[in-house]
């Protein structure tokens, strides 16, 4: 039952008057309605109506109101977002040591002492590390960034790129001094990310940006690189690396402002071919077992990544990282060859012993690579070359306990 109405219990039912009106039966009660109840409710109601239909008929006709003064009143709104926009990059400049930028219409870029504008606000103040860039078309064209992990390749890249964008809107930029070439567009392959829906993999979503900024980017634009290729096999990453690094400097329609931050170390040699292609590495310094990241970015070339460093101080267990160094010097030593020699296989490798330790993956066979560098193969005739490295061979034979050494068929032990 809805509405207005009188509850009387079951007891007091006998004092109910002869008007009232039964409406509802409840277990210990009865309700009742009068005429003049009923009254009131239909005007209670109409009075809400009216009361809605009313307040709709005045917003409708302040509506049509302001209609006419849509236009002003537009206007005062940009206003008002310019001058916030404004006073926002104002109180950011005279906060934060901002400077203004001199804008011109050639392709070079001078920046001193730029700054991450977010980075920089979640460190202790004055603890972010500032860096000098200059790029541009003619000689610096291309950028090859190279350093340890966490070093900070990423993050000097992405300032570049927002210092250029923040200073094209107007603002005041994070550095000491910046001139900056106006840009058309900037570019930005960075990050690892798949699109599911579209059946796409991380590599190919990466190759698919990276080839639209190959198709779409000119003389004009900025682009920033980050470890492209890094999603697929060793080889294949590098290559379609150095092909697109090539093809960004050599394309005349092309030619534009390009940082690439890598860890394929190999790129560096492009800029014995390739005349607008720099080298440039974030700096570290080795205190022991560890090291220290600089944050400083110089010019040279980065002799390693430290990876296995990295993932120690992400928590790995001991174990682990000193196994990890030991095939890294392997590696390094060109020890492991090929495919059928990279990971040897001998009994009972994986099994864990008594104490709990986990046999080596690879015998390190120190003794003969000491041997093998000690040759001193410029005062040695080729022929005693090779009997001392036929005698290294055997020596490694013995010690893993193999009867043959493959021969290829000219009858050469490989």
């Amino acid at each position: 039952m809805f509405g207005y109405f009188l509850e009387v219990s079951n007891s007091n039912l006998s004092y109910v008057p002869d008007h009232y009106i039964r409406k509802q039966t409840l277990v210990n009660a009865e309700r009742f309605v009068t005429e003049d109840i009923k009254k009131y409710e239909s005007l209670i109601l109409s009075s809400v109506e009216k009361i809605h239909a009313l307040e709709a008929d005045l917003f409708n006709d302040i509506c049509k109101q302001l209609a006419s003064f849509a236009e002003i009143l537009f206007d005062i709104a940009k206003s008002v977002a310019i001058i916030d926009v404004l006073m926002t990059f104002a109180e950011v400049a005279k906060r934060y040591a901002y400077t203004k930028p001199i804008l011109s219409e050639n392709d070079q870029m001078d920046i001193t002492d730029g700054r991450h504008p977010v980075v920089e606000r979640n460190l202790p103040t004055g603890s972010f590390v500032a860096n000098d860039t200059y790029i541009d078309n003619k000689n610096d064209q291309v950028v090859i960034l190279t350093g340890p992990n966490m070093a900070g390749k990423s993050t000097y890249i992405r300032q570049i790129a927002l210092i250029v964008l923040i200073a094209q809107i107007g603002s005041f930029v994070p550095a000491k001094n910046a001139a900056i070439g106006i840009v058309d567009r900037i570019f930005s392959r960075m990050g690892l990310q798949d699109d599911i829906t579209r059946g796409q993999s991380t590599f190919m979503v990466e190759m698919i940006e990276t080839a639209e900024i190959l198709n779409q980017a000119t003389s004009k634009s900025l682009v920033i690189l980050d470890e492209i290729g890094r999603g697929t096999s060793t080889y294949d990453g590098l290559a379609i690396a150095k092909a697109v690094a090539e093809y960004i400097h050599d394309n005349p329609l092309l030619g534009c402002k390009t940082l690439f931050a890598t860890h394929y170390h190999e790129l560096t040699t492009l800029s014995d071919d390739l005349l607008r292609v720099k080298n440039y590495t974030v700096a570290v310094t080795e205190n022991k077992e560890n090291i220290v990241f600089l944050r400083k970015v110089i010019k040279g070339i980065a002799d390693q990544s430290y990876g296995v460093h990295v993932a120690r101080l992400a928590g790995f267990p001991k174990k682990v990282t000193e196994r990890a160094n030991e095939i890294l010097k392997l590696l390094n030593a060109n020890i492991l060859v090929n495919k059928e020699t990279v990971i040897p296989v001998v009994e009972n490798h994986m099994k864990i012993g008594l104490e709990g330790k986990q046999l080596p993956l690879l015998d390190l066979d120190t003794d003969i690579i000491d041997e093998l560098m000690k040759i001193d193969t410029f005062n040695l005739s080729p022929l005693e070359t090779a009997n001392i490295v036929y005698q290294l061979q055997l020596k490694w034979k013995q010690k893993h306990g193999m009867r043959n050494l493959k021969k290829d068929l000219d009858g050469n032990i490989i």
